[in-house]
């Protein structure tokens, strides 16, 4: 050994000859925690079922997503007192510092023509619109009175309720449940989306897995032609060359992953596998011939309005049966920004049915109590009234609302019959225990078993999670 080595190598000198090799430890290090380096097989296929951080209540989501924001103030939260200020404005100092979409904070009040009861041994308020349906369902729902969200225009709430911010690009509730949970189905995606209604406001960036690998992208079925676009094969070709075609490329896929490390290299391996799978699952699971008469009829699949949004609610419990995930039934749109009355009701006539019907079937066959069913829009309605055509009182509305709104959850780890939350005399503004739309976020993953603060994912950098930077979860709601 040289004993002068030490004394004519300076550090610097050191640092300048092994530099490399410590740089490349470094970036190894880094692209470790990202998931980023080469094995000789891809990962475990992305949709295997994974352990919850804690034992859970629930281990599947319906998300009724009631897009555009139905009026709480006409369906769940009756104020009289605005009967009293009915075409006149509040005085400024309730609503100088209220921010709305497209009426002024001046503009007149609409006092509501529904009239409301209570029902159940809960005594759950619900509007003459809703009541006959859902009397039979009051006991089984917890009613969120005082959600509340920071954005008040369509698109950055929708991402807000639904991916945690608001601005787009991030993954949406269904990819991060099924990033921490995986599915229980092998033949199914584990999210899966069905939408009626005459609008989809954000599209598919309501079901995106933004920078969460794209296995975990929720898949959109339609109830005309293919059930999911090009899931068919084109003519002449047979399951047989299928099989064979999938068996090179999957091959090739894996000899690029080996190369790379890139996870969305295993994403599309397992995404393919699935795809050949769902051309023989999805056919059986779109054919309601086998479902009992009176069962359809009680979902109104045979009968309009409700054809094509009960088909969807039918749909969503053949789903979680099947053990997928996480299913998002989204109608739009609930925007009534003009004849309030015609097209809310309208909406309802639609959904109501439907819904109950769902939550009575669920509870049949003994899959309410591991079933978590959400219902809601992504904001509210102001207590003032939109008048497009003041001399047309039959064409009033009412704008966005963020500063208070009503939701519901049902079934898996939520306690029933209960109401959380008061509004103030008007409905503008939150009186008893806030919630935010991050803390309904924490409480629903808490339902699941996944603690939110732990549920993240590292992209450019930081951790990442569903709930952002703040979340709480709503111990009031839990069984």
């Amino acid at each position: 050994m040289n004993e002068r080595y030490p004394a004519t190598l300076r550090r610097r000198d050191f640092l300048r000859q092994a530099g490399g090799g410590i740089g490349t430890i470094a970036l190894a290090s880094l692209l470790a925690e990202e998931g980023r380096t080469a094995d000789s097989a891809p990962q475990a296929n992305p949709f295997d079922a994974k352990p919850p951080h804690f034992p859970a209540k629930a281990k599947n989501v319906i998300f009724l997503y009631m897009e555009g924001a139905p009026s709480q103030i006409d369906l769940f939260d009756p104020k009289p007192e605005l009967r009293k200020w009915h075409g006149r404005p509040l005085p400024a100092s309730l609503t100088k510092d209220l921010k709305l979409a497209f009426i002024k904070p001046t503009a007149t009040i609409l006092g509501s023509p529904r009239t409301f009861g209570q029902y159940g041994k809960s005594g759950a308020v619900l509007s003459d619109f809703l009541s006959e349906k859902w009397a039979p369902i009051a006991d089984d729902l917890c009613f969120v009175r005082s959600m509340h969200t920071d954005a008040f225009n369509h698109q950055p709430a929708d991402m807000l309720l639904l991916a945690g911010h608001m601005l787009p690009g991030r993954p949406t509730m269904g990819s991060w449940v099924q990033y921490g949970l995986g599915s229980e189905s092998k033949n199914l995606p584990g999210f899966v989306v069905l939408s009626t209604g005459k609008s989809n406001m954000s599209q598919a960036a309501q079901w995106s897995s933004g920078f969460l690998p794209s296995a975990y992208q929720g898949v959109m079925f339609r109830r005309k032609g293919d059930p999911v676009l090009y899931l068919s094969n084109p003519a002449g070709v047979t399951p047989e060359e299928q099989r064979a075609d999938l068996d090179l490329v999957g091959e090739l896929n894996r000899e690029r992953y080996a190369a790379t490390g890139d996870p969305e290299i295993a994403s599309r391996i397992s995404s393919y596998e699935m795809a050949f799978r769902m051309q023989t699952s999805t056919p059986e699971l779109l054919d309601f011939s086998h479902e009992p008469l009176h069962v359809r009829e009680s979902y109104g699949t045979e009968r309009e309005p409700t054809r094509a949004f009960a088909a969807n609610c039918l749909l969503a419990r053949r789903l979680v049966e099947r053990g997928v995930r996480f299913v998002m039934v989204a109608h739009s749109s609930w925007d009534q920004h003009s004849e309030l009355n015609k097209k809310l009701k309208e909406n309802c006539d639609i959904t109501a049915g439907p819904v109950a019907a769902l939550i009575q079937d669920l509870k049949q066959r003994g899959l309410f109590e591991s079933t978590l069913v959400v219902w809601g829009g992504e904001f509210g309605r102001t207590p003032m009234g939109q008048f497009r055509r003041p001399e047309e009182a039959d064409y009033a509305g009412r704008d966005h609302h963020a500063n208070c709104f009503t939701m519901w959850l049902a079934g898996g780890g939520i306690r029933p019959g209960v109401t959380v939350g008061k509004t103030d005399e008007l409905g503008l503004s939150i009186t008893e225990d806030p919630v935010h739309v991050n803390d309904l976020q924490a409480t629903i993953l808490q339902c699941l078993g996944l603690d939110h603060t732990r549920l993240t994912y590292r992209h450019m950098g930081r951790d990442f999670r569903l709930t952002d930077v703040r979340g709480t979860v709503v111990r009031k709601m839990l069984a």
